[in-house]
């Protein structure tokens, strides 16, 4: 499903919950996640006939409830790997 750890470290719930939500998403089929003091990034690799502005909007919704005050998320496309 997804990677529970990053660079060695185990995801804080929050994110790990993050991610489930993403991939939950119609349209989604890979995510990482980066968090930052004040900010989370988030890569996404979509779905051949999916279009990022939709997919994204779907994903900002799902992970909405997660977001702290005062916190920027930031979500892109992964390069294919």
């Amino acid at each position: 499903m997804f990677e529970e750890e990053s660079a060695g470290q185990k995801l804080p719930p929050r994110l790990r919950r993050a991610i489930e939500l993403i991939y939950q998403v119609e349209g989604v089929t890979g995510a990482q996640i980066w968090q930052w003091t004040g900010r989370i990034a988030v890569g996404l690799s979509l779905t051949a006939t999916s279009t990022p502005s939709e997919v994204f909007g779907r994903v900002e919704s799902a992970v909405a409830p997660l977001q702290e005050v005062d916190e920027a998320w930031e979500f892109g496309l992964l390069a294919d790997r």
